[in-house]
This record gives C-alpha cells, structure tokens and sequence, in this order.
C-alpha cells in the first residue's frame, strides 16, 4: 500500500513520522512522509531546536504529489498531533483530495488532545478541532481513555462505559476506534488494556503493564493498527497485531533502560512479535 503519513519529524529519537513510518515500511509498505516540523528531538526533553512549518507548506507538498498524478494510488493518510487548526485544515483539505483522487482510501486521525494524569496538553482550540472537524472526517481513530472521554463527553471507569463512549463517537462518523492505555475497574492493577471497536464487533486485548514512559509509542500502535485493518479489514485481527508489535517494542525498550523507543534495534517486533496477545470480543 501507499500510505501518506502527515506528522512532525525529529532528527533525533521516534515520535511522530519517525516513529510511525518505519513500521509500516518494514511491514512492506511505501510512506510517503509528510512533516509538520522539523524538530532536532521530541520536546519531553524540555528542550529542542527547529521550525514548525506552516499550513500552507502542506498543501503545496500535496500541490506538488498532484502533480506526479500519483494521488489516485494512495491508499490512506495518516495523521497524528496537529500544532494548529490551520494545519489541522490543510490535513483535511488533503484528505479530501486524496478521497477525490481514489474513493477507496481512507483516513486514520490520531486525535492526538491529552492524556491521564496530564489531562490536555495541546494548543487552545485542538481539542474543540479534533472533536468537531477531524474525528468526523475520519474512517478511522486511536484515541487514548482521556481522548475516548473527552470525544464522546462521558467517562469511561467501566468496560460498558467505555463500549458507550465508542457508540457516541461511531455516530459522530468513524466506522472503526481503537483505544489505548484503557485502564477500567475491571482492568487489574499490572495489566493495561486496549479496546477496539468496528462494524464487525468490539474486541479487546490486555497486556502486561511495563515499566515505561515512553514517548511515541501512540505515533507506532496507530501506524501499526492503520495499515493491518487496511489489509485485512477485520477489527479484531488488527487489534491484536498491532498490540502485539507495540508490546514487544516497548519490552524491548524497558528491558534496554532506553529513553528513546527502540523502533529501529527491535523492528522485527513489527513483523513477528515475539509474543502474541489473542483478541476477546466483548
């Protein structure tokens, strides 16, 4: 497949296009890489230098792709943390000319908001953008449990309150959710939980919990999950592909003592995990 991937870049480390598109590419697809900035690394270091670019750079990226005529041959665009609505508008003006080009391709928005225990860390006027204009533009989604709560206005404490939360953001236009870092009263204390939700059921996988912090790793599991239900179109079998891979990745992270996910050094993780987590419909 030919997936456009529009996202921040680093030079140093994976968040972003750096950690999203080397899996899909060892996974045997092309990325046409899209980067909103050029950073030298990933700001949790509180520190970094580069250049966010602007709207109108994005569309005469696309500008030029239409040119090529190649835009008929994409498969899907993916995209994750929007620094502005204006950005956040040229993604979807692209997305709309991508659809143009080839009905068949579809959209994957990462609605990249906040998380647990930080609750909304990006710019004014974000969360209201993702909930408003991108999610209901999107086939597809991977929020967070802040996210899933924030898009769908209720909390998700319960498994069923979290199958409720996905039903209000399905209607709102996306056939398929993925949730990550799920942790419901039913989720035990060592174990996180991943959710997905689709036309062809709901599933969920749990994993151990690890012992990491890691940033970029919501840019890889959304890569991930994108291109296998893009290949297979089945909810459960993506789930647990791209669980599985994201495991593994972040094991071989913790067990490294890494800062920076090992999405290089661990890549086979993406290809054969070395350990498989089975999906339960629920």
């Amino acid at each position: 497949m030919n997936i456009l991937s529009i996202q921040s870049w680093v030079a140093y480390g994976h968040v972003g296009n750096a950690s999203a598109m080397f899996p899909m590419q060892r996974l045997g697809h092309e990325v046409w890489g899209l980067h909103t900035v050029q950073f030298s690394n990933h700001t949790g270091y509180g520190a970094w230098r580069g250049e966010v670019f602007g709207a109108e750079l994005i569309r005469e990226l696309v500008g030029g792709l239409e040119d090529r005529n190649v835009l008929p041959r994409c498969d899907g665009v993916l995209s994750g943390y929007m620094g502005t609505a204006e950005i956040g508008d040229a993604i979807l003006d692209t997305v709309g000319r991508v659809k143009a080009a080839n009905a068949e391709a579809h959209y994957c928005c990462d609605p990249v908001i906040g998380d647990v225990g930080r609750g909304v860390f990006v710019r004014p006027g974000i969360p209201e953008f993702m909930r408003d204009r991108a999610v209901p533009a999107a086939d597809l989604i991977t929020p967070n449990q802040f996210e899933l709560d924030y898009l769908s206005g209720r909390s998700s404490t319960t498994l069923g309150e979290a199958a409720a939360a996905c039903d209000a953001v399905h209607a709102s236009g996306p056939r398929v959710i993925m949730v990550t870092s799920l942790h419901t009263e039913d989720t035990p204390a060592d174990a996180i939980d991943l959710m997905a939700s689709g036309p062809d059921g709901r599933f969920r996988v749990r994993t151990p919990k690890l012992d990491i912090s890691a940033n970029g790793a919501g840019d890889a599991i959304a890569a991930l999950f994108f291109v296998h239900w893009k290949a297979t179109h089945s909810t459960a079998e993506a789930l647990a592909k791209a669980a599985s891979s994201a495991y593994g990745l972040l094991a071989r992270t913790a067990a490294a003592g890494s800062r920076e996910i090992l999405t290089v050094a661990a890549q086979d993780e993406f290809v054969t995990p070395s350990r498989l987590f089975t999906p339960e419909k629920i």
